[in-house]
């Protein structure tokens, strides 16, 4: 039987694979290969939550601290990489609460957050892979911490980097998501419609004016703006995951840099 790690490179390799597939599909412009695409997708997609939101049952005296974690729900790291789950790319505060309130049952507030990134580095690095999993920073071109971006450790170093167009690109695979996410549901929140129309109105064609906007025609929309975008954008970050993996430490790698000095020493050294 496969563990669940090896489950979970199994279903991200496919999700990556159908990505790229959906991409050419509507760079070809053919339609009806994209929507079949699109929904083998979205089962992979879903797959992937059910494992992430499904761990093992415990027992001992680990369900009976669970138990009393239960009446005040999961903790706030749990909480936010659930919200980035969802995403699966690196987003700032403000985006995670408000998919967490529009997708999930709990609440979670922006002042939870505001130390949770240095919390969690302090954590790594008295016990490095102590936990399965640490919400981390996104790492900018120069290997230091974007201010604000989140990112969940688990995901590769290429998708926890970000160069001139991610913002953009990342935008773009996140306004997809949601849409995906809201055409998935039977009654759809109001929250969560209230965002998708609120990232809607950013992406051209995605008919995000008066009235909720239909989640097909959003991630069409998005889907075509991306495919101008991701080729260049996945060779900058390409390259930046390699400098990463050469300049930084393990903390590095998932916090960034401290300091730009300590990057040329660490280059010098290379």
């Amino acid at each position: 039987m496969k563990t669940v790690p090896d489950d979970l490179d199994t279903l991200e390799r496919r999700i990556d694979g159908l990505r790229t597939r959906v991409r050419a599909a509507v760079r070809d412009r053919d339609l009806s290969l994209a929507r079949e695409l699109r929904g083998e997708l979205r089962k992979a997609e879903r797959a992937w939550d059910l494992q992430v939101s499904s761990p093992p049952e415990p027992r001992g005296e680990t369900a009976v601290r669970q138990q009393g974690r239960a009446r005040t729900g999961p903790p706030v790291r749990e909480r936010v990489r659930d919200a980035l789950g969802l995403l699966q790319v690196p987003a700032a505060g403000r985006l995670v609460v408000s998919v967490y309130e529009a997708f999930f049952s709990e609440s979670l507030k922006s002042s939870q957050l505001s130390t949770l990134r240095r919390d969690e580095e302090r954590t790594f690095r008295r016990s490095p892979y102590g936990r399965p999993h640490y919400v981390c920073a996104a790492l900018t071109d120069r290997l230091t911490p974007s201010r604000g971006l989140l990112a969940v450790s688990t995901w590769p170093q290429e998708r926890r980097v970000v160069g001139p167009r991610s913002p953009r690109v990342d935008f773009l695979l996140s306004t997809m998501r949601v849409a995906a996410r809201v055409g998935e549901l039977d009654e759809p929140s109001e929250k969560a419609w209230r965002l998708l129309a609120r990232m809607a109105r950013n992406v051209p064609e995605a008919g995000g004016g008066f009235g909720e906007p239909e989640p097909d025609v959003v991630v069409m929309a998005a889907e075509a703006e991306l495919a101008v975008h991701l080729e260049a954008d996945t060779r900058e970050r390409a390259e930046l995951a390699e400098r990463a993996g050469r300049q930084l430490d393990e903390a590095g790698r998932l916090f960034g840099a401290t300091t730009l000095s300590e990057i040329a020493r660490k280059a010098a050294c290379a």
